[in-house]
């Protein structure tokens, strides 16, 4: 590739990821993904592999602490686990190089870090180089090992090849090291996928090393999936007021508070944090205290929700919850425009579509208002359920709200901000000019451009069909599958042609979704017995 064309790639990248072209252009920092556990693959694969499975997230941990100990500017594994979630990619996924550099743009970084680690006969071995993202090259290979016993030491030395010149000494950086046992049980702790198999991980390394605090914000997420609020609210409550978890130690005890109705602590904690350092996340959650406080109706609400949308105007949950604190106030005009936000920044959120629906319906505008509401229910079924009992009545389930689990979270890693400047351009006029830029950038397979210029299309006209049948296409080949399939969803409501019916039946046979992919195929034959595609598609899925 062209130095030209890999910059243009880099910065529309940055575009679509929330990246500004600049810090694209000039990023920073370092990013560690997990390590490739060898020991695993294929017929080489040690007796270790077994036990040795923890090693591939471990890795990454471990290097990226030790990176943060010697001064270099690296990313957390918390926004490393958030950029994962932006891209939907499994966290013990194997990433190619143009994933660990799609990731890297997500967060800002300069360099990302990938290696690879194996062990035989209680021999670790790790093998590390970094790849700079602005010019895609890579470093020399940086190979240690030694016992398995010597885990953290053998890490610190790639650690130091990574970042040479830190004056920080090498007992300093193992002063931040857990005892290696309890770091293993917190590894297969925070790789779990059940809660409960968390808990008792998360518990042992706890019993392993009491101090080790980081285990406890992982106990929380483990309890509170379990809906025990109260145990996780005593895990966050032994984090220390000076270590460097505290203040995230309390942001998510203020949660389990409001959970658990201790509305009056839970507003005092948010509050006192949010004089410390503003968030719109401690502005949303103090919304959500309000709301859900016995006298609550929305009227407290919408101050906190109100300031949230302003300090970051670009989360849809923020508009969520303050269209939908208006349409508790009886408010409409206010609820339907805050909502119509809502359904902007994100067209699949299908709770913002019913409650924009209602509301419409409410002000006098029934058919926009009943449009709404099938989108709603074509993007979840619980709105069918829901509209199924309401019979002649217009009303929204109650606790819709939505409460932040996520504090001090940096801009690159918050929805996509897809908010255009209209200036003195026609808007529907500006819309199709983003329509004809991502259809172009398509066929050129240039997917994050293309992604990017769809985004803003159908931020300034959200119900383009056109553009969502594009976007959807863009996801399908990117593998993005459940972004596509509510890409096509929406295409389908807002123009309910064929060739949408058969994107999504495709979507769904590559998500192996037979019983939906048969159900569209079906659709189709009724309204063209003849349709050729659709029959060839039909005759191939695995019969029931």
């Amino acid at each position: 590739m062209r130095t030209s064309s890999r910059l243009v790639w880099i910065i529309a990248c940055g575009w679509l990821l929330g990246v500004a072209p600049e810090a694209a252009a000039q990023p920073q920092r370092l990013l560690v993904v997990p390590f490739e556990n060898l020991s695993r693959e294929g017929p080489a694969a040690t007796p270790e592999a077994a036990q040795s499975s923890w090693l591939s997230e471990a890795s990454a941990v471990v290097l990226t602490d030790d990176l943060i100990a010697l001064g270099a500017p690296t990313i957390t594994r918390e926004d490393r686990i958030r950029a994962f979630e932006r891209l939907r990619v499994p966290a013990t996924a194997s990433l190619s190089h143009a994933t660990v550099i799609r990731l890297g743009q997500l967060v800002g970084a300069g360099s990302t870090v990938v290696g690879s680690v194996t062990v035989k006969d209680q021999t670790l071995t790790v093998r590390a180089r970094s790849i700079r993202i602005d010019v895609g090259r890579m470093s020399p290979e940086i190979v240690e090992s030694g016992p398995l016993s010597d885990f953290f030491a053998i890490y610190g030395r790639v650690a130091r090849k990574l970042a040479p010149g830190s004056a920080v000494t090498a007992q300093t950086m193992e002063q931040g090291h857990p005892d290696v046992a309890a770091f293993e049980q917190y590894i297969k702790g925070v790789l779990a996928f059940a809660p409960a198999s968390k808990v008792a991980f998360l518990s042992q390394a706890l019993r392993l090393e009491p101090t080790f605090h980081r285990t406890r914000i992982e106990l929380w997420n483990a309890y509170t999936d379990l809906s025990d609020h109260r145990q996780a609210l005593a895990a966050v409550r032994d984090v220390p007021a000076t270590h460097r978890l505290a203040r995230q130690a309390r942001f998510l005890a203020a949660i389990s508070m409001l959970y658990l109705s201790q509305f009056d602590q839970a507003q005092a904690a948010l509050t006192e944090l949010n004089a410390a350092r503003p968030d719109p996340a401690l502005l949303n959650n103090l919304g959500v205290v309000q709301l859900r406080r016995p006298s609550g109706g929305g009227s407290g609400a919408v101050s906190y929700f109100r300031q949230a949308t302003q300090a970051d105007n670009t989360d849809s949950d923020l508009f969520f919850n303050l269209g939908y604190a208006y349409w508790l106030q009886k408010d409409l005009p206010n609820a339907v425009s805050s909502l119509r936000e809502a359904v902007r920044r994100n067209a699949a959120d299908d709770a913002a579509h019913y409650v924009l629906g209602v509301a419409l319906q409410a002000s006098g505008s029934a058919t926009e208002g009943a449009r709404e509401k099938e989108l709603a229910k074509r993007l979840s079924s619980d709105y069918v359920a829901w509209d199924a009992k309401q019979g002649a009545r217009n009303e929204v389930p109650k606790g819709l709200e939505r409460i932040k689990s996520d504090v001090d979270v940096p801009a690159s890693l918050r929805v996509e901000n897809v908010i255009v400047a209209v200036e003195q351009r026609d808007q529907r006029d500006l819309a199709r000019f983003h329509l004809e830029a991502g259809r172009r950038a398509f066929q050129a397979e240039r997917d994050g451009e293309a992604i990017a210029a769809l985004r803003r299309a159908v931020y300034l006209a959200p119900y383009d069909s056109a553009a969502h049948m594009l976007l959807g296409r863009v996801y399908l080949r990117g593998g993005r599958m459940e972004d596509a399939i509510d890409e096509f969803k929406i295409a389908i409501w807002s123009d309910d042609t064929v060739a949408a019916h058969v994107a999504l039946a495709d979507a769904y046979v590559q998500t192996r979704d037979y019983p939906a992919a048969r159900a569209e195929l079906q659709w189709i034959l009724k309204a063209d017995p003849q349709h050729a595609e659709a029959k060839r598609m039909l005759d191939r899925l695995p019969s029931q």
